[in-house]
């Protein structure tokens, strides 16, 4: 099915970034990332939902040995602004110690929800070193200052949904990257 032709296109206002750009960048970031850890202690820390569709691309381009982990939080809760809280959804945190760990996330913009898992690996889990990589990173002041190590695009304070971002549980599997028109909100 042509993406022009789905009834998702016709909610967004404007695409940001196509299918072939993502691809693209997503291949950069893995190379980057392979040629700068070494040895076979790499952990991706996948966060779910958002996270699921840059990870499965993104490892597919790390050419390092690694193990996947995944981690489930919260903070927007159905609205287009975070609710200033993380919400860890699970009763186990990934098994991380001594290992290099790498949290993927679709999108940094509080800073909330990065912090929060960054803080709760650091100092539960005993890994040898956290860095992050997040696909987008909204120009905006954080409410939490924390940037991510590894960046696809960076963007405006719009409120975007495609490739793993949603609205509402919604647009997650367009292809691309775009701004929903406020009348789907």
């Amino acid at each position: 099915m042509e993406f022009a032709s789905t009834y998702q296109h016709s909610h967004l206002e404007r695409v940001l970034f196509d299918q072939a750009s993502i691809r693209e960048r997503v291949a950069e970031m893995g190379a980057k990332i392979s040629r700068e850890y070494t040895g076979d202690g790499l952990t991706i820390v996948a966060v779910l939902q958002g996270g699921a569709l840059f990870m499965a691309d993104l490892i597919r381009e790390i050419r390092l040995p690694l193990q996947l982990e995944s981690i489930s939080v919260a903070s927007y809760h159905g609205g287009t602004s975070s609710s200033g809280t993380v919400t860890f959804n699970q009763n186990r945190l990934p098994e991380v110690e001594g290992r290099d760990v790498l949290i993927l996330d679709d999108i940094l913009d509080t800073g909330r929800t990065m912090a929060a898992i960054k803080a709760k690996l650091e100092g539960e889990c005993s890994p040898h070193s956290v860095k992050s990589a997040v696909l987008l990173s909204k120009k905006i002041e954080r409410a939490v200052e924390v940037e991510a190590d590894y960046v696809g695009f960076e963007t405006g304070d719009e409120f975007v949904v495609g490739y793993g971002l949603d609205y509402r549980g919604h647009y997650r599997n367009l292809p691309v990257i775009g701004v929903l028109k406020p009348e789907f909100i």
